[in-house]
C-alpha cells in the first residue's frame, strides 16, 4: 500500500510538473506575441491585419513535440522509403491519374517536369490530396517562432504568410495544414506560396487544395529551381572498404565532395552495372543512416545521387525524403 502510495504521489508530481511547464509556455507566448506584433508593424503588415489573424493564435505543445520527433530523425532508410512507396500508394497514385489524366498531362508538357515525380510529391506530401492537415498554421507557425530551436526561419515564413493575407492573396480562414505550417495539396511553406504558387485556371485566386492551381504550381516551383527531366536522382551502390571517408555525405544541409562518376566507379563493387551512365555526370555519395541509426554500417546502406536528387532536397532537406521522392516515381513510371 505504502508503495503504491509512492507511485500516485510520484505521478501526481510530474502531472502538475507538466501542467506549470504549460503555463510557463502560454504566458511566456503571449509576450512573444507582443513583441513579434512590433516586428510585423515595421514590415508593412497593418495592426488590423494582424488583430484579425494572430488575436487567436495559441501556443501548441504538440507542434513542438511534432519538430523533436521527425521520421526523418529516427527510421532507418528502408523503413522510411518502403512506407512511402508501397503499393498501395502507388494504386491510389495511378487512380488519381486517371481521374486528373488531362489535367497532369497538360502540366508535365508545360512545365517540362515529369507527371511521375508530381504524382510522387503529392503521394508523398498529402496521400494524393486526402490529408492535408488540420493544424491551424498560423498557430503553428507562431509556436515555432516562439520556440528556439528555429525561430528566426519560422518568424521570417509567418511574416510572409501575413503579407500574403495583407494583400489578399490568401484567405486566413482556410490556413490549416500541417504541423509545421506547409499548406495545400504539395505542403507549400509560405515562401514557397509566394515565389512560385500561380493561378493557373485564371479564377483570380490562388488555392492549392485545387487541383489545377496545386498541380501547376509544383511543376512551376521544380523547373524555377532546376528539375531536369529525364536524367537520373540516385542509384543504390555497394561500397569498397577503403572508401575515404570524407566522400560520405550524411547531412541533407550540403552535399559535399562531388567527383564525375568516373572517379568514383573504383570504389563501387560491380561498378560496370553502372556502365549505361554518362561517366561525365558529377555525382556525390550519401550514407543517409550513418548519424541517425545507432550501430548502423559506415557503408551501407549508400547511394550516388545526382543532381535532380539534390532539386529535390531544396523541396524538403531529409536525405530520406529525396529517396523516397525518387523511388516512388520510379514506380509510377514503371507503371504509366
Amino acid at each position: 500500500m505504502i508503495y503504491m502510495k509512492k507511485i500516485s504521489i510520484f505521478f501526481l508530481a510530474i502531472f502538475f510538473s507538466i501542467c506549470q511547464v504549460n503555463a510557463d509556455d502560454d504566458k511566456n507566448f503571449e509576450i512573444w506575441k507582443q513583441n513579434f506584433k512590433i516586428r510585423a508593424l515595421t514590415n508593412n503588415i497593418s495592426e488590423e491585419t494582424f488583430n484579425l489573424v494572430m488575436s487567436n493564435t495559441k501556443f501548441l505543445p504538440n507542434v513542438i513535440k511534432y519538430d523533436r520527433y521527425q521520421p526523418e530523425f529516427y527510421e532507418d532508410t528502408k523503413t522510411y522509403v518502403s512506407k512511402r512507396s508501397s503499393k498501395k500508394k502507388v494504386d491510389k497514385g495511378l487512380n488519381f491519374y486517371s481521374q486528373n489524366k488531362e489535367l497532369i498531362n497538360i502540366v508535365e508538357n508545360q512545365f517540362n517536369v515529369e507527371k511521375e515525380l508530381l504524382l510522387s510529391l503529392m503521394g508523398i506530401e498529402t496521400n494524393f490530396g486526402t490529408y492535408v492537415g488540420k493544424m491551424d498554421i498560423l498557430s503553428s507557425l507562431a509556436t515555432l517562432s516562439y520556440d528556439k530551436r528555429r525561430s528566426e526561419f519560422f518568424t521570417k515564413e509567418l511574416l510572409i504568410l501575413l503579407k500574403l493575407i495583407e494583400k489578399k492573396q490568401i484567405d486566413y480562414k482556410t490556413l490549416y495544414g500541417s504541423w509545421a505550417g506547409a499548406f495545400g495539396y504539395f505542403q507549400f511553406m509560405p515562401s514557397t506560396i509566394n515565389n512560385h504558387a500561380i493561378d493557373f485556371n485564371n479564377d483570380n485566386s490562388i488555392d492549392l487544395k485545387n487541383s489545377e492551381d496545386a498541380y501547376a504550381s509544383a511543376a512551376n516551383y521544380l523547373k524555377t529551381i532546376g528539375w531536369k527531366k529525364n536524367t537520373p536522382c540516385f542509384y543504390r551502390v555497394d561500397l569498397e572498404e577503403n572508401v575515404p571517408r570524407k566522400y560520405l555525405n550524411v547531412s541533407a544541409r550540403q552535399i559535399k565532395n562531388k567527383k564525375k562518376l568516373s572517379y568514383f566507379k573504383r570504389y563501387i563493387k560491380n561498378d560496370e552495372k553502372l556502365d549505361f551512365l554518362k561517366t561525365n555526370y558529377k555525382v556525390a555519395i550519401i550514407t543517409p543512416d550513418k548519424d541517425i541509426i545507432p550501430g548502423s554500417d559506415t557503408i551501407n546502406p549508400a547511394f550516388i545521387v545526382f543532381h535532380n536528387y539534390e532539386i529535390i532536397l531544396q523541396w524538403n532537406r531529409s536525405l530520406r525524403f529525396a529517396l523516397a521522392v525518387c523511388t516512388l516515381k520510379e514506380k509510377f513510371k514503371n507503371e504509366l
